[in-house]
């Protein structure tokens, strides 16, 4: 076969959709992903098996790092300070990532223009438990408990300013109840607390599921918008009359400026991943509400949400410095 003129191979290469030519084979090389919590808890587990079945489409793997502490907010930080915008370092997003400069006077970064929002995927179930053996059959005999010896009971979350320590504050100011806030790293470290009863609850998402199921743990009060099909005798905060719904939606992101097209690659992916049987089987069996939004959406989400987080911060007048 004679050679193509160049004039007319670069016509033809000039027609080809522009993804073909710009993508140059991405991914070739394995992709980091960070996750800013604990490994074992139920969204490590999500994460992981999401990106088993991406990796299949992709054709290389996900290399997990998990970096707790600092409130969730470590792989946000080495995305917008350390990242290259290539496509080859993720992390989990998540709103204390959006709500940290608003805590701070120190400048960290825009929860905005210094990430690429790439997939919103579900959210937390939320929830307080306690020792079966405790008195505490209610949420109200936890608020009865809490009156009677005030700052003497105490709760686990994740973090100060985190999205359950301020909903918890929050009902905790609606009942004039004072609790003890007591802050561990990751989601079995707390487990662990309140079960060999260093703490009294833990007001925290579903790692304590399998606690609850095998009777180790009561689960008093859930924050979803309905009951949980595992636990259906256990009432949400909206029966109870709190008027709140508390999910913290979270997805993946990059660093600031990646190509649309690598975006639209990883997004493709990432998506059919989700929507995988395996994927959805495992959502259903922890209750994991669907949040699922693509790029466009979910960046015009965090902007909207963000007038909400700094309306929060004001009113509750937090700061963490």
């Amino acid at each position: 076969m004679p050679p193509i003129p160049r004039r007319r191979a670069g016509l033809l290469l000039a027609a080809l959709p522009a993804p073909a030519l710009s993508q140059g084979g991405f991914p070739d090389r394995p992709i980091r992903f960070l996750i800013p919590w604990s490994p074992g808890g139920v969204l490590d587990g999500f994460l992981r098996l999401t990106f088993d079945i991406a990796a299949e489409e992709l054709g290389q793997p996900f290399v997990i790092e998990n970096r707790p502490g600092a409130r969730g907010t470590l792989a946000a930080s080495f995305l917008v300070n350390q990242a290259r915008p290539d496509g080859y370092t993720l992390a989990h997003h998540h709103l204390s990532v959006m709500r940290h400069p608003l805590l701070t006077r120190a400048r960290s970064w825009d929860p905005i223009r210094d990430f690429t929002y790439i997939m919103r995927q579900s959210g937390f179930v939320f929830g307080i438990v306690v020792r079966a053996d405790s008195p505490w059959r209610s949420l109200a005999d936890l608020w009865a408990a809490a009156r009677a010896a005030p700052e003497r009971i105490t709760y686990a979350t994740s973090g100060i300013a985190t999205t359950n320590h301020l909903a918890m504050e929050e009902l905790c100011a609606r009942e004039n109840v004072r609790m003890e806030h007591i802050v561990y790293r990751g989601a079995s470290d707390a487990l662990n607390a309140l079960l060999g009863r260093q703490i009294h609850a833990i007001a925290g998402s579903n790692t304590w599921a399998p606690a609850v199921e095998s009777g180790q743990l009561r689960l008093l009060v859930v924050w979803t918008r309905e009951r949980l099909a595992a636990f259906p005798d256990v009432p949400t905060l909206l029966e109870l009359g709190y008027g709140m719904v508390v999910t913290s939606p979270y997805g993946i992101a990059g660093p600031r400026g990646m190509a649309p097209e690598v975006v639209e690659r990883l997004h493709r992916a990432l998506r059919r991943a989700h929507y995988h049987p395996r994927v959805q089987d495992y959502m259903r069996r922890f209750d994991m509400p669907d949040e699922y939004l693509g790029p466009a959406e979910y960046l015009a989400w965090a902007e909207e949400h963000l007038q909400h987080e700094q309306a929060l911060v004001r009113r509750l007048q937090l700061s963490i410095d």
